[in-house]
């Protein structure tokens, strides 16, 4: 894995880095540079070809009651408690790494302090904070990038007690939506590894675009 630290970044100059195979996290870039494997792929929705499916539309309706909030990074206690009940559940339930509680300067240098103004995109059930997700809006492009803009998920977490919602495909309903609504063409979801549980929903937003080893992004055509 190839990483960078990037204090300062235009979102351009990371949509261009980002069709180049990067990925970031916070300040930190990063891209896969395994010699011996080279499953860890870019994945995109064509957002204006995007086809909805039965699945999805059980989603929306189950998710109908849940109001979203767009607004810019900030930190509260009632994100850092469902930042650690997410992660302690995916640890018990899907075997991830056991996640030490996040203090409020981890939280902040992971979500709050970025090098571009990203979007907190906040689920609420009533009044209760249900889900938290960021987002780049990568919505500005130099002319030889015109047509590749779109909203890159960053990190999505979510109420473990409402786990049979699907609030990670209800985040990534409403990422089209908004996409859409902006007349913007791609909705990137990060890297897509073959066989991984964890990733095996990003495919089944179609039709989507996978980034080849070779640099070129090409549709999707499901697993080998």
């Amino acid at each position: 894995m190839g990483y960078s630290v990037a204090m300062r970044l235009t979102p351009a100059e990371y949509l261009r880095l980002m069709l180049d195979g990067w990925r970031r996290f916070g300040h930190l870039l990063f891209r896969p540079e395994c010699t011996a494997c080279q499953e860890c792929r870019s994945l995109r929705i064509r957002v204006q070809e995007f086809r909805e499916e039965r699945r999805h539309r059980r989603n929306r309706k189950a998710n109908h009651d849940l109001i979203l909030r767009i607004g810019s990074p900030q930190l509260s206690d009632a994100k850092l408690q469902l930042y650690d009940r997410y992660h302690a559940a995916q640890a018990q339930i899907k075997g991830w790494p056991a996640h030490p509680p996040q203090d409020a300067e981890q939280y902040a240098q992971a979500f709050v302090y970025q090098p571009f103004a990203v979007e907190e995109w906040c689920y609420y059930l009533d009044d209760r904070l249900v889900g938290v997700g960021y987002v780049d809006p990568l919505c500005s492009a130099p002319p030889d990038l015109s047509g590749q803009e779109g909203l890159s998920a960053i990190y999505f977490f979510w109420e473990p007690e409402l786990r049979e919602r699907g609030l990670g495909t209800w985040n990534v309903l409403c990422l089209i939506d908004s996409a859409r609504a902006r007349h913007l063409p791609y909705v990137y979801l990060g890297y897509y590894i073959e066989g991984s549980p964890s990733m095996a929903y990003k495919p089944t937003f179609r039709p989507n675009d996978i980034r080849e080893p070779d640099g070129q992004w090409r549709e999707f055509r499901g697993a080998k």
